[in-house]
């Protein structure tokens, strides 16, 4: 055979097994991707659950502040109520204190 003979086989040889090669690597390419698509919708659902127990946390950690804030109204409404009683009961003593001063004053006159 010639030399440009040889040199066109050659070349066809090398077009077809490297087309052979690069349908491999598609198709190689293919199986993984399926399976790439997996491991990324698994990642992706463990996301979700992690954020799902987040956002549990956080709905408790709320309901926990609101009791807290309730409790605290409550005290604060009996700390009012109990300073409203002894301001009466101060109210009624000084008033009684007065009342006996002015019947001592009244007895001396």
């Amino acid at each position: 055979m010639s030399r440009p003979m040889v040199l066109v086989f050659l070349l066809v040889i090398l077009i077809i097994t490297s087309q052979f090669e690069w349908k491999q690597q598609l198709a190689n390419e293919l199986e993984a991707g399926p399976a790439i698509s997996q491991k990324q919708q698994r990642i992706a659902e463990r996301e979700e659950a992690v954020k799902e127990r987040i956002i549990l946390s956080q709905e408790k950690n709320i309901q926990r502040l609101n009791e807290l804030v309730q409790t605290l109204q409550q005290q604060l409404l009996q700390c009012q109520s109990s300073m409203n009683k002894s301001n009466d009961g101060r109210n009624s003593s000084s008033t009684n204190t007065s009342e006996i001063e002015q019947q001592q004053q009244t007895l001396q006159d």
